[in-house]
């Protein structure tokens, strides 16, 4: 009975796990149709802009009861007064002490010079652009105005010369009277003869089809129009010229002399010397209309070049004035770390007696103590953001305790000196508040963002879109009309947590891939704060 129960368990195991096996095998055949199906690769987009980025640092830490401060200067020098006595009570922001800063006032005066230039430079650049596209605008004005000119009177001449290749050939008459007697003197096959014919035919059409063209154009027609009309005049000249030469070649060719008994003879001696003077003078008219059409063809080639340089020219110039500005507000800022100001309202105390005028001090001379009940921030930074942070920067501090409050504040002392906690450096960072809120406790606990540097009107993308390879930077971006994002090598500046300065390699507007996404159907894209997405193959 035994064995027979346990067949019949096989048996269904065994239909069940067919079963399964067939199920899964499905599914995954489904599932793998279903992906192939949609397996669509979408790219997230997001257009360059210009902006202001902001990069900081943070740190977290308590508020303390600020009684004491040690009032530093912030850089070395000779000591030229200090303005304060013991006890003395001081405003925030007084003036305690001052260094000589002839050098560093030297410097800033040198570096607003440099900025005057620069935007002299700026000014000259873009006057250049400015005269290049005047310039190249005037030249174009006149040689077409000159080329319908010239076109005009060129007609008056080839309409004489051709009346005289006419009476060269006898044509007026509607016969070829006169050919018949250059054949008898040269020969009937007369290689003389021949080409004159042919240049004539192919002078005389040209010149009907251009002249039935020319009646039709006027000074104010479109320039395109005008330009095909030098073009054919001056191809329409040039068979003239031709036809003028092949009729002086035969001429140069008959000894008249030895001719005088025939009817042409007189004629030729009428016709030689005409030949000869329109061959001089059609040279003239091809000269000018050539020059005109080279103007023309030369300004259209070399103008967009001119231009791309003015542009460029210019763009040096306005890196050249925000780099002569950047050095100018660090010589300012330079210049005014030589005055000790105070950074908060108390008394003065334990006045460094022993420092007087003509001094060297250093910045870590302790010039005086400055005592206050006043509450700071003391937070705590590793040694790669604190090496950063700079007195005098400015910082947003926040509460645990009182989400809906934020002060900001003023970077007052860094520590020299590193404490070390498990393999870690830290440094300690006091921060003095600007305003004074009872709410705000010693004890709590805050945080604190310290703005290291801030740029505006850069170029800005979100740090998803910037890569690396090969220590080069890159973005993806987005071509007009296009599914399929190229890569373009780009030079970052600032960044912070969220996004990157572009310094070069795009342009604002550019469109940049952020991320990729696989399996969706739906299609975004974003311009400002509105999101695309692109599907590539």
């Amino acid at each position: 009975m035994l064995p027979k129960i346990f067949k019949q368990i096989l048996r269904h195991k065994i239909i069940t796990g067919i079963i399964i096996i067939l199920v899964v095998a499905g599914g995954y055949f489904a599932y793998q149709k279903l992906v192939n199906k949609n397996n669509v690769t979408k790219y997230v987009t997001a257009e360059v802009q210009k902006g202001t980025i902001i990069a900081s640092v943070s740190g977290s830490g308590q508020v303390s009861a600020l009684s004491q401060i040690d009032i530093k200067p912030k850089v070395s020098g000779e000591l030229l007064a200090i303005y304060v006595k013991n006890d003395q009570e001081v405003k925030a922001g007084q003036l305690l002490a001052s260094l000589d800063s002839t050098d560093a006032e030297r410097a800033m005066r040198d570096n607003q010079t440099s900025l005057d230039n620069a935007k002299r430079d700026l000014d000259k650049a873009e006057q250049n652009y400015q005269d290049v596209k005047t310039n190249s605008e005037d030249s174009l004005t006149t040689a077409y105005e000159d080329g319908y000119t010239t076109v005009s009177t060129t007609f008056f001449k080839l309409s004489d010369y051709m009346s005289d290749l006419q009476d060269v050939l006898g044509t007026k008459k509607d016969s070829l009277e006169y050919i018949t007697s250059y054949r008898l003197i040269l020969g009937s096959d007369s290689t003389f003869v021949t080409r004159l014919l042919d240049d004539y035919n192919k002078a005389s059409e040209l010149f009907n089809t251009n002249f039935a063209f020319f009646r039709t154009v006027f000074q104010d027609s479109d320039r395109s129009t005008i330009y095909k009309l030098i073009g054919d005049t001056l191809e329409t000249t040039k068979a003239v010229s031709q036809t003028l030469e092949s009729a002086r070649h035969l001429y140069d060719a008959i000894v008249v002399e030895d001719y005088t008994s025939i009817n042409a003879a007189s004629h030729i001696n009428t016709m030689k010397p005409k030949i000869e003077s329109d061959v001089s003078a059609v040279y003239s008219n091809i000269d000018s209309l050539q020059q005109i059409k080279d103007t023309i063809d030369n300004t259209n080639t070399n103008t967009p070049r001119d231009i791309d340089d003015a542009l460029f020219a210019i763009q040096t110039a306005k890196d050249a004035v925000t780099k002569k500005e950047e050095a100018l507000s660090d010589a300012k800022t330079q210049f005014a770390e030589y005055s000790v100001y105070a950074p908060f309202s108390g008394t003065i105390t334990a006045l460094n007696e022993d420092i007087k005028k003509g001094d060297s001090v250093s910045s870590g001379t302790v010039l005086a103590t400055l005592f206050t009940k006043e509450k700071i921030a003391e937070i705590s930074l590793n040694e790669i953001d604190v090496a950063k942070v700079k007195v005098g920067q400015k910082a947003t501090i926040t509460f645990d305790a009182l989400p809906d409050v934020t002060i900001s504040g003023e970077v007052l002392d860094i520590d020299e000196t590193g404490t070390t906690s498990q393999g870690v450096v830290s440094y300690g960072v006091k921060i003095v508040f600007d305003t004074q809120d009872e709410r705000i406790k010693p004890g709590m606990s805050m945080t604190a963002d310290i703005i290291t540097a801030v740029k505006q009107d850069v170029l800005i993308v979100a740090n998803s879109a910037v890569k690396s390879s090969g220590g080069t930077n890159y973005v993806e971006i987005m071509p007009d009309n296009s599914q399929t994002p190229q890569r373009q090598t780009v030079e970052t500046g600032l960044s912070n947590d969220t996004m990157t300065e572009i310094v070069s390699g795009l342009e604002e507007g550019d469109i940049v891939v952020t991320s990729t996404i696989s399996q969706s159907t739906t299609q975004t894209t974003q311009t400002g704060g509105e999101t695309r997405m692109f599907f590539g193959p």
